[in-house]
């Protein structure tokens, strides 16, 4: 969904920060379409990242459980109970976060992550302004994130098709 189509639907009361809104639909929609090229199998295959080893399952655990952080720390600032974020230890949560996710099948994780990104949207879209707060969490959840992980994905998937293909360093 491109930026002018998003800021129709959401209306006179558009949101300040609908091009981060856009820019975080673009950088999912990238990684999605990375992640459509492979079957569920090579979504299990470790290798994205090594020490530790990391399937494409993981990463798309790791982003669907910062999504999915994000959403709750969205909805404690709607409710008036957020308490920010200086003393959430990056670390410390991703490891909690990812192992909360680690046994599970491919298609819980992918849904987990699609689900939660639906939920963290809607929220962040009910923020009635910009902080620095939420801001924050888009750039450990959203398109920023996001950013980080492209560049090791591509090359990830064009390694695994190529091995499918027997043009990979596998095959060749």
């Amino acid at each position: 969904m491109n930026e002018q189509s998003l800021a129709g639907q959401i209306g006179a009361s558009d949101p300040p920060y609908l091009p981060d809104i856009a820019a975080e639909g673009q950088g999912w929609y990238e990684i999605t379409h990375l992640i459509r090229r492979l079957t569920p199998g090579d979504c299990l295959e470790p290798g994205y990242y090594r020490d530790p080893d990391w399937a494409i399952r993981d990463l798309a655990a790791h982003l669907g459980t910062w999504l999915a952080e994000a959403d709750r720390q969205f909805q404690q600032m709607l409710a008036g109970t957020y308490h920010g974020h200086d003393g959430v230890d990056v670390d410390g949560l991703n490891a909690w976060l990812l192992d909360a996710m680690r046994d599970q099948p491919w298609d819980v994780v992918w849904l987990q992550a699609n689900a939660a990104r639906t939920l963290m949207r809607e929220n962040w879209l009910l923020l009635p302004e910009e902080t620095r707060e939420a801001e924050w969490w888009v750039q450990k959840s959203g398109s920023p994130h996001y950013a980080e992980h492209v560049p090791r994905l591509r090359e990830w998937v064009d390694e695994l098709l190529g091995r499918r293909s027997g043009r990979g360093p596998e095959g060749a």
